[in-house]
């Protein structure tokens, strides 16, 4: 049977809502399941399971590793916000601020374990080759978020230093994901590799949209008010091709907006957003956005099932692509 996107996701959110916690002290672990029941778009377990569906007619029976990456992806989350002295995470108050800032750091930790715990359940001939892709994932996801850290004090990122940062940061756990599906459901070296490569792609065009809807996004459709970016002056795709782009006056101006300390953040906004569309970094970054989804198409063109077991895994990539949140 192949399955739908949306009953795969429904799948992952009962078997979260099922998950049993037995271990003491309560207080350790009541953190874990409050991230996990927020909710969000299981965009990782749901890629898995797409993967896994290419091979296999059940996917049910790779649940647990499924919800492992999605526990692994929230306990990034989790110190994220500890690290950003965020207030709110999907509409619900942050680890740190429910609780504070020493259960968050021990909760984290604690979930990093799970997600270990969770992803080996089961596993006999695919334990090492999986674990050891999880690891290096975990590693890179690490050192994605040094260089986004270390990018804040620069003013000279360039665009390729970017891309790798959000490759890092957000393309290898899609990736991984596919991979590990891919890999348990018996597919081929090539065919595991491609699957990585198509989620390595699909993952720069959604982080790339991401700093797209920052910018362009409906405030009552995105969920947030937008320009979060741009008041922080985060080195994003758009902020660095602006000033690699503009001429001597809005280079100027860009800098006389992202060195204002003091500054109404509307004004700014409409500033910043108003030389971007002088520059042409709209237009800049839909071109980019759709090469690297092309490019993923790409990877996917050359998995050897037919196109009929494909069929979801392309849509669901082109509804991530036309979200507006």
């Amino acid at each position: 049977m192949i399955y739908t996107a949306e009953e795969l996701l429904h799948k992952v959110n009962d078997f979260i809502e099922q998950l049993p916690y037995n271990r003491k002290p309560t207080t350790l672990y009541d953190p874990v399941k409050y991230v996990l029941s927020m909710g969000g778009k299981r965009i990782r377990p749901t890629l898995m399971l797409l993967a896994y569906n290419l091979y296999k007619e059940e996917p049910a029976d790779i649940l647990m590793q499924a919800v492992a990456l999605e526990t692994y992806h929230n306990y990034t989350l989790l110190h994220d916000d500890l690290m950003d002295n965020a207030d709110l995470r999907r509409g619900h108050e942050t680890v740190h601020k429910k609780w504070n800032d020493s259960q968050a750091i021990l909760s984290g930790d604690s979930m990093l374990v799970l997600a270990y715990q969770r992803m080996a359940v089961g596993l006999n001939d695919n334990l090492k080759e999986v674990l050891n892709l999880f690891t290096e994932t975990a590693l890179e996801i690490g050192e994605g978020q040094q260089y986004d850290i270390d990018f804040e004090t620069r003013n000279d990122v360039s665009e390729d230093e970017y891309i790798e940062m959000i490759r890092l940061k957000t393309s290898v756990l899609l990736a991984c994901g596919l991979k590990i599906g891919a890999l348990l459901g018996g597919a081929s070296d090539e065919d595991a590799d491609n699957l990585y490569k198509f989620g390595e792609q699909i993952g720069l065009a959604f982080q790339l949209q991401d700093d797209y809807l920052d910018v362009y996004g409906d405030e009552k459709v995105f969920g947030k008010a937008i320009g979060g970016d741009i008041i922080s002056n985060k080195k994003t795709y758009m902020l660095i091709n602006a000033f690699n782009r503009a001429n001597d006056e809005q280079r100027a101006e860009l800098r006389k907006w992202v060195d204002a300390k003091n500054f109404n953040r509307e004004e700014k906004v409409n500033a910043m957003t108003k030389l971007y569309n002088q520059i042409g970094i709209d237009k800049l970054a839909q071109q980019k956005i759709q090469y690297y989804f092309k490019e993923s198409k790409r990877y996917l063109d050359v998995v050897s099932v037919p196109d009929t077991r494909k069929h979801e895994l392309r849509a669901y990539a082109e509804a991530m692509m036309k979200r507006k949140y």
